[in-house]
């Protein structure tokens, strides 16, 4: 007999962020027992959320970070969304060979397209040929997408990322999977909320505003603990990583570029990272970048030149990519590691002006690289809400153009993660029952997949 379970992903959530602005969860709290998570190396959403589902690390599911370079098309490729990509045995995969009455929703959890799960949701943007992304979402059956919008409203795309990222996407999410449970009943529910993620990437965990994120998501987690408390349904809440201070970007393309490793080409007086020219190039993902290097160009050469990067903690080659539990063939031939305060930014070009148009868009699946800067507005615009209405206006009259308003300046970004943090007070948590819980005051992210199935299957 299965016990129905709901597993709520705060993304962020640290201890140091838990006290007064988190009333619910320290309610929760009180009632239950807390571990702390050690996440995989690269400690990002893609492969955290892969290591947690399958109960392996990037080396078995694939998932090497939030993207990689594809080398048989010469594409970096971010954000995909086939969960034919991560391989490994799901956990409501597991559960159904166990009981093949367990039924899975996956409400926002990456990876969710055509999936074995019997319920799912995900952003799904619609792309017009004449340039306008609409917001929207996929589903599965697909009807659930426009059950959802009607009761709920368009989902809320440019809340989820962007400079106008806010709680709003939370809360829809949260509503739907309410509205999911209600309606289809799952035994297990799995629901991402990303508002803290934005926040403390943003802002740093030090800014002052973080109390008032930290709040809001609490209330949305409050009302998905009394949801699920109230139907029987067991919870576990958790997070995938931790996010630290950062004030020093690693303009690591760019110094292949001037080291003669990395090519471009020109467009219209724009410059494209060229990657299938290049000798060498990194895909940036937060603090940790993978270095993929062509065929004939010398190793140890590109290696000497990462090692002396100030900034870069960790150079692993393929043998020692083993020991982290990443070595595998979409891996680059280098993986590195930023220390303390440091995250690799994306940018390749040596002057601004020269910079591709996307790069001042919110772009995610054409930018080589994680940007974080998408979530701030151009300081040195002098008045950003008057050219976004000015955008919008054009738009409805039927003319094209490009939103540019976000900045270059990596200076800006205060928060990142991907690294392996040391401080506790830093690291993601577990909470859940006592009897649930493995021993100790720190679980590998890789056994949370065995807690959830604990969850379903075990006694209390």
């Amino acid at each position: 007999m299965t016990h129905p379970t709901a597993v709520i992903n705060v993304v962020g959530l640290t201890p140091s962020l838990m006290g007064e602005a988190t009333p619910n969860l320290n309610r929760f709290l009180a009632a239950h027992s807390s571990q702390r998570i050690q996440p995989v190396l690269p400690a990002v959403t893609c492969s955290v959320q892969s290591s947690m589902l399958t109960g392996l690390p990037p080396s078995g599911h694939g998932i090497v970070g939030n993207g990689w370079y594809n080398r048989e098309v010469a594409e970096v490729q971010f954000w995909k969304q086939s969960n034919r990509l991560v391989g490994g045995e799901k956990v409501w995969e597991t559960a159904k060979n166990r009981d093949p009455s367990v039924t899975c929703a996956n409400l926002f959890w990456w990876y969710n397209m055509y999936s074995s799960a019997d319920y799912s949701v995900t952003p799904r943007p619609i792309y017009k040929a004449d340039g306008r992304k609409l917001p929207d979402v996929y589903s599965s059956p697909s009807d659930l997408r426009d059950r959802l919008q009607a009761e709920l409203g368009t989902f809320p795309l440019f809340n989820f990322w962007g400079p106008a990222s806010s709680i709003e996407s939370s809360k829809w999410i949260a509503e739907a999977s309410m509205k999911v449970h209600e309606w289809k009943n799952p035994t297990l529910s799995l629901i991402y909320l990303p508002h803290l993620d934005y926040s403390l990437q943003k802002l740093g965990p030090h800014d002052p505003e973080i109390p008032k994120a930290v709040a809001e998501v609490d209330e949305v987690v409050g009302r998905l603990i009394d949801y699920f408390s109230n139907r029987g349904v067991r919870i576990l809440i958790l997070s995938e990583y931790g996010i630290e201070q950062v004030n020093h970007p690693i303009q690591i393309n760019r110094l292949l570029r001037e080291a003669g490793f990395l090519k471009v080409r020109e467009e219209e007086g724009l410059e494209l990272l060229d990657a299938g020219a290049s000798d060498a190039f990194a895909v940036a993902d937060h603090q940790v970048a993978h270095v993929y290097t062509s065929p004939v160009t010398p190793l140890e050469k590109v290696r000497q030149q990462m090692e002396d990067l100030d900034g870069v903690e960790l150079c692993l080659d393929r043998d020692e990519q083993k020991e982290f539990g990443i070595d595998h063939d979409r891996s680059g031939d280098l993986v590195l590691v930023a220390d303390k305060g440091s995250w690799f930014s994306y940018n390749y070009w040596l002057e601004d002006e020269c910079a591709p148009d996307f790069a001042r868009t919110v772009d995610i699946h054409r930018k080589p690289g994680y940007d974080p800067l998408d979530l701030y507005l151009d300081p040195a615009l002098a008045f950003p809400k008057v050219k976004i209405g000015s955008y919008l206006l054009k738009k409805r009259l039927g003319f094209r153009g490009l939103l540019e308003v976000i900045p270059l300046d990596p200076h800006l970004v205060k928060g990142s993660h991907g690294r392996h943090i040391e401080d506790p007070e830093l690291q993601p948590v577990l909470m859940g029952s006592n009897p649930i819980l493995s021993e100790g005051p720190r679980v590998p992210c890789t056994e949370i997949k065995e807690i959830v199935l604990k969850s379903l299957f075990g006694e209390e």
